[in-house]
């Protein structure tokens, strides 16, 4: 089974688990060939990042900024205020702009502060008025944003095809966020036809732009040859850019291809490295590579109380794996008591996160 850190609420990827196109089971691996590590189960993209907007400041201070820190001449002063955190002087300057210019940035911002109650009280259905009207008037952020909002059903009814519309419009503008959504629709195939073509060329324009979640599903497209002739060493060369910018999926599929040289030369060592990196990520993928090498000695000292450890935190995760209940079931009671003490706080804090 999957896992990943998801960091929004909202995302297109929540209509396509309703509409039942949810991530593959991990299935029951066997035991390792003499060369190399079985591949894990063929991945779903992943949710998208949140709608692209500035970074939430540590403090929320409602009064104005102090004259040195005012925005220099010439700079935006609404957006200034809402960087450092005065959001009712975001509210004053943003409101400023829409009266004298009806500047769509500024509706925009409003859409922002009502929709996250900063500086004024949360209020859904004022935040997609503005968004709508900035949508109206051209702007990918707020077309990206009531989008999330049809979606969702936040500030009004629900309704797909509003949002798949809108996604459409935010990606024509460039909108990296809104492509790789908009791939997903039609990768899953119930908003429109499906047409893995189509979801390609959205998740490639949506990876040129740096979007790791885009660039793991244009590689697993890749890998599989849908919608793009198969090229391993494409899918490969995706994943590495999505693992180095820690998509914790992206980081094992790398792994798995560099410890068998698929698509880029074999490197074990490095392998090893990135399955342990991801194990401790909780990935319990990686987890039960990592078990499994430690069992086998490959590439690293032999080491059954850590192979035991990680097999156990991997089967808590849901990575289960015949062979090596039978390794567990062979070792010493010392050294199983070992492993069990060493597991101890992943499989407390796992039963935790499912109370």
């Amino acid at each position: 089974m999957r896992t990943r850190r998801w960091r929004v609420a909202v995302s297109v990827l929540s209509t396509v688990a309703a509409l039942g196109c949810a991530r593959p089971g991990f299935a029951q691996a066997p035991a390792p060939p003499a060369q190399a590590v079985p591949a894990a189960p063929k991945p779903t993209p992943a949710a998208p990042a949140p709608a692209r907007k500035p970074a939430k400041p540590p403090a929320k201070p409602l009064s104005a900024p102090p004259a040195a820190e005012a925005a220099s001449p010439g700079a935006d002063l609404a957006f200034g205020a809402f960087q450092r955190g005065y959001f009712l002087t975001a509210f004053h300057e943003a409101t400023k702009n829409v009266d004298q210019r009806q500047d769509p940035k500024s509706m925009t911002l409003l859409g922002e502060l009502y929709a996250n109650g900063l500086g004024v009280p949360a209020n859904d259905v004022q935040a997609a008025k503005w968004y709508s009207l900035a949508a109206e008037r051209g702007d990918r952020e707020a077309m990206f944003a009531l989008a999330m909002f049809r979606i969702s059903g936040r500030g009004g009814p629900r309704d797909g095809a509003e949002a798949a519309r809108l996604l459409a419009a935010a990606a024509k503008l460039g909108h990296a966020a809104a492509a790789y959504d908009l791939g997903l629709l039609y990768l899953e195939g119930q908003q429109f036809p499906q047409d893995f073509a189509r979801a390609a060329e959205l998740f490639r324009q949506a990876a040129q732009a740096g979007s790791p979640e885009a660039q793991y599903a244009l590689a697993t497209l890749y890998k599989d040859g849908r919608g793009v002739p198969k090229d391993d060493r494409e899918a490969t060369r995706l994943m590495a850019a999505a693992a180095l910018a820690d998509s914790l999926d992206a980081e094992v599929e790398y792994a798995i291809a560099l410890f068998n040289g698929t698509g880029t030369p074999k490197d074990e060592p490095r392998a090893i490295a990135l399955f342990r990196k991801a194990a401790m990520r909780g990935s319990p993928i990686a987890q039960n590579r990592l078990a499994r090498i430690l069992a086998a000695g490959r590439g690293v000292p032999a080491d059954p109380v850590e192979a035991t450890k990680w097999h156990l935190i991997a089967k808590a995760g849901g990575a289960s794996d015949p062979s090596l209940d039978d390794f567990v079931q062979k070792q010493a009671p010392e050294t199983r008591a070992a492993a069990d003490k060493a597991a101890k706080p992943w499989l407390d804090f796992i039963a935790q996160a499912r109370s």
